[in-house]
C-alpha cells in the first residue's frame, strides 16, 4: 500500500543548499552572539568608569556598592552580573584598562568571563596581552584559558630560544617565536623519572590529543619515526607535526638527556631533506625543535648561531614548575609587546 504522503524526489543539489544554509545561520549566529558580548563588555567597562568618576574624591565604601548593587538587581530582575563582587570587578576592569587603544579591542573579543580570569591571575600588562591575543585567536575556552595561566604558557614562549630572527622570511619569523615555547610540560604523562627517548615517544603516542595542546593547539600530527631516505640509507625523525597558521612541516626529536651542539647538525639535515623531498608548494620552510631534559642557554645560543637553518630548542618536564633562575630573564612588557607586533 502506498503511503499517503510519498516523500518527494528531490534534485541532487538541495544537500548542497541546505548545507550552505545552515552555514550561513551559524555564521549569523556567530555575529549576533560576538555583537551582544562586545555590548556587554562596553557595558560593564562604562559601569566600572561610573563608579571609578564617582569614587573620585569621595568616602564611598563598601556600602554603597551594596546598595547599587540591590537598586540595579531590584530595576533588571531578569539580569544577571549585577552583583556585589561583580561591579567591584567592572570598577578593576576599568581601572586595568582605562582608554587603553592596545587592549580596548582585545578585550571586546572575548568573554567576560575569561576577560575576569585574565584580570584576576595575570599582573603585568604584557601577560595579560599574551592571554587576550592566545584566547581570541584560539578560541580557547574558559577551562583551557586557565590550564594555560597555570601552566606558564606566556612564561615559557616568551623565554624561548630559537634562531627564527636569522633563518626565517619576516613575515612568519614573529609567528614562529611564539609557536615553540622555552619548556613543555608533560604532566599528563605517565611515565618514570628515569625513561628512554622511546619511551617517551611511546607515551606521547599513547596522549596524542593532550600533547598537542601543550604544543600550542595549532599544530597537526602527520607521523612518528618518520621515515626519510637519502643516498639509499634510511632516516627516521621522531615526531612529524605540521604548524597550521605558519603552514610548515615541524620536526620534533626527543632527548632525555641533556642538549649537545651535534644535535643542530643532525636536525638541520632532516629539515634539508623536509624542504627537498616532503615539503610542498606554498608552505613555508621546515622548522625544527630540540626538545631535551635540560639544556645550558649559553651552548644553546653558540650551536644556533652557525645554523643555517631554523631550530628552537626546548626543555620538557614532568611537573608544572617555572625554574627561579628563569624567572628574571623574563622581559619586560615593552620587549614583549615589540614581538607581539
Amino acid at each position: 500500500m502506498e503511503a499517503d504522503n510519498p516523500k518527494p524526489v528531490l534534485p541532487d543539489s538541495y544537500s548542497a543548499l541546505v548545507a550552505e544554509i545552515k552555514d550561513r545561520i551559524r555564521s549569523a549566529q556567530y555575529a549576533a552572539l560576538r555583537a551582544v558580548n562586545r555590548e556587554l563588555i562596553n557595558l560593564y567597562w562604562d559601569i566600572g568608569r561610573l563608579i571609578v568618576d564617582r569614587q573620585a574624591g569621595e568616602t564611598w565604601g563598601r556600602s554603597i556598592v551594596e546598595n547599587l548593587a540591590r537598586d540595579l538587581q531590584a530595576e533588571f530582575p531578569g539580569i544577571s552580573g549585577f552583583s556585589v563582587p561583580n561591579l567591584y570587578r567592572m570598577r578593576q576592569f576599568y581601572e586595568a584598562y582605562p582608554n587603553d587603544e592596545l587592549f580596548s579591542p582585545l578585550v571586546r573579543e572575548i568573554s567576560w568571563t575569561k576577560n575576569i580570569v585574565i584580570l584576576d591571575q595575570c599582573k603585568d600588562p604584557g601577560e595579560r596581552e599574551f592571554y587576550l591575543r592566545r584566547t581570541k585567536q584560539f578560541g580557547w575556552s574558559k577551562n583551557v584559558l586557565i590550564h594555560q595561566i597555570e601552566n606558564q604558557t606566556y612564561q615559557k614562549t616568551v623565554l624561548n630560544q630559537p634562531n627564527f630572527d636569522v633563518t626565517l622570511p619576516p613575515e612568519i619569523r614573529n609567528q614562529a617565536n611564539l609557536a615553540v615555547k622555552d619548556e613543555y610540560t608533560f604532566d599528563f604523562l605517565e611515565l618514570a623519572d628515569e625513561h628512554s627517548e622511546r619511551q617517551l615517544e611511546q607515551a606521547i603516542l599513547s596522549r596524542v590529543e593532550p600533547f598537542l595542546r601543550e604544543m600550542g593547539g595549532v599544530f597537526a600530527f602527520i607521523g612518528s619515526q618518520y621515515r626519510l631516505e637519502v643516498g639509499g640509507k634510511e632516516y627516521f625523525v621522531d615526531l612529524l607535526l605540521f604548524h597550521r597558521r605558519l603552514k610548515c612541516l615541524v620536526a620534533l626529536e626527543l632527548k632525555v638527556g641533556e642538549f649537545l651542539p651535534e644535535h643542530v647538525g643532525k636536525m638541520q639535515f632532516y629539515l634539508a631533506v623536509l624542504d627537498d623531498t616532503v615539503r610542498v608548494e606554498g608552505e613555508s620552510p621546515s622548522i625544527g625543535i630540540l626538545i631535551c631534559k635540560s639544556k645550558n642557554r649559553t651552548i644553546v645560543e653558540y650551536a644556533l648561531k652557525i645554523a643555517s637553518k631554523p631550530i628552537g630548542v626546548a626543555t620538557y618536564r614532568m611537573v608544572k614548575v617555572l625554574p627561579p633562575e628563569l624567572k628574571s630573564e623574563l622581559p619586560n612588557p615593552d620587549d614583549f609587546a615589540r614581538l607581539l607586533e
